[in-house]
């Protein structure tokens, strides 16, 4: 979906100026903007929409996010701890050296983004989409997942130890490489071909030896 095509796109005002703590961004439009050690903890993005924007080490701790969007943005080595994300879409970014956990998302779409480096771990993810993602080295340990899927997505060292899932669909992932943690794939759907892609760690980790 363009960003002309959002319901508050005709209210968008641009956005100028540095990010501020515990401020309110209402219909803000964020373009083609950089920042780097910006303090916006507790900060509220209602209805913004973010393109082609630059965030380093940008700490945005207790954030919340309600009907955002997201597009070709870069997020390197920020602070999203305990943020909370409702009906936002990110679409063609990169996240990488991002600490996200205890983070809430909620009707989230993730879509062409890479993840590099993420920490989920404790968050709570309803309904969410990870859609054509690559997903390398990112912790979901302890993490609550329910209703999310990863369509047409790789994931290359994504732990999963200790989480809970529920309705947690794996099956259209295109690749799924898993170090650890495979009994936190408890109640996630997998394809016939993916258990036997999984069969040897997964008698790894039962302690099982197969010897022909």
């Amino acid at each position: 979906m363009p960003l002309a095509d959002l319901p508050y796109a005709h209210l968008l005002q641009p956005h100028d100026g540095p990010l501020r703590r515990d401020h309110r961004y209402d219909t803000v439009h964020f373009d083609g903007l950089s920042f780097e050690g910006e303090q916006a903890g507790g900060a509220l993005f209602l209805e913004c929409a973010f393109t082609e924007v630059a965030l380093t080490e940008v700490k945005l701790r207790q954030a919340r996010f309600n009907e955002v969007w997201l597009e070709r943005c870069r997020l390197v080595a920020c602070e999203l701890v305990e943020s909370e994300w409702q009906d936002a879409t990110a679409q063609g970014g990169l996240f990488a050296g991002v600490s996200a956990y205890g983070a809430q998302l909620r009707r989230v779409t993730v879509r062409q983004c890479k993840l590099e480096s993420v920490n989920l771990r404790g968050a709570v993810l309803r309904e969410v989409v990870f859609e054509d993602c690559q997903l390398r080295d990112v912790d979901f340990g302890g993490a609550k997942l329910t209703d999310v899927s990863f369509p047409g997505s790789s994931l290359e060292e994504v732990r999963f130890g200790g989480a809970k899932l529920a309705k947690t669909d794996l099956r259209g992932a295109s690749r799924l490489l898993l170090p650890d943690g495979h009994e936190g794939l408890r109640g996630a759907l997998i394809s016939s071909a993916q258990l036997i892609e999984l069969a040897p760690q997964f008698a790894q980790a039962l302690g099982v030896q197969v010897r022909d």
